[in-house]
């Protein structure tokens, strides 16, 4: 198998006021980041689908949204990277509600740039993602979410784009289950809704892709959706 190339780090900014959305999104690049923005909430979470972002900035005030409410829909649909909330409330139960809520730094405006990006790379090194590592691995499957490939035991596997989608968000949940109303809101981006058999069948295309005759990785989860973990 190639050696996949390393990546440059990712980082979404969500912020409805735009001065402040320039200057975090410039610090960061200064700082070697790549750097997508969103002013809303909705846009905020189809870009993290998108961007695959490895560090979230969130305004707690948006003006479609709660910044709480808005990482809690990203948690709930496998979006793992850590977020550090923006937000001009600074009192105790403010940054309690927000780092209990799924937040795992809280920022209080106005601040110094030098101080969120040194917040930003402390995230960064906690989650283990310093080196921007680009690969997923379960067992002898392996999967370059920069270059879109996937390898199993070193050979390759071609892949739809749904079919990666759905593997990504597999893999990313790996040992856990996930249920089939958020495969079906993460990778067909419906609301909870829509026409569940389509999980079943990409499923299917999926198995006799990565296992064929070799040992199983995707389990089904009765009365819940399915878990990828290496077989017992």
């Amino acid at each position: 198998m190639a050696n996949p190339a390393q990546t440059r780090l990712r980082a979404l900014v969500v912020d409805d006021e735009e001065n402040i959305s320039y200057l975090v999104s410039s610090a960061l690049r200064n700082q070697g980041f790549d750097v997508e923005s969103a002013a809303t909430a909705s846009a905020a979470i189809s870009s993290a689908r998108s961007f695959n972002p490895h560090v979230i900035i969130l305004d707690v005030m948006l003006p479609d949204s709660d910044g709480i409410e808005v990482v809690q829909r990203l948690r709930s649909i496998a979006v793992t990277a850590p977020v550090i909330f923006l937000s001009a409330r600074g009192t105790t139960e403010d940054k309690i509600r927000g780092l209990t809520a799924g937040g795992d730094d809280y920022l209080v405006k106005p601040f110094a740039l030098e101080e969120l990006v040194a917040r930003v790379n402390a995230q960064i090194r906690r989650s283990g993602l310093a080196d921007g590592s680009p690969l997923l691995e379960v067992s002898d499957l392996v999967m370059d979410t920069e270059a879109h490939r996937v390898w199993r035991n070193g050979t390759e596997i071609h892949l739809s784009g749904t079919e990666f989608v759905l593997l990504r968000f597999l893999m990313i949940n790996s040992g856990r289950a996930v249920t089939r109303a958020q495969i079906l809101d993460h990778v067909w981006q419906y609301d909870f809704g829509g026409d569940g058999s389509i999980i079943e069948t990409y499923v299917s295309h999926l198995r006799k892709k990565i296992e064929g005759d070799r040992p199983r990785l995707i389990h089904t989860v009765r009365g819940i959706g399915y878990s990828m973990r290496p077989s017992e």
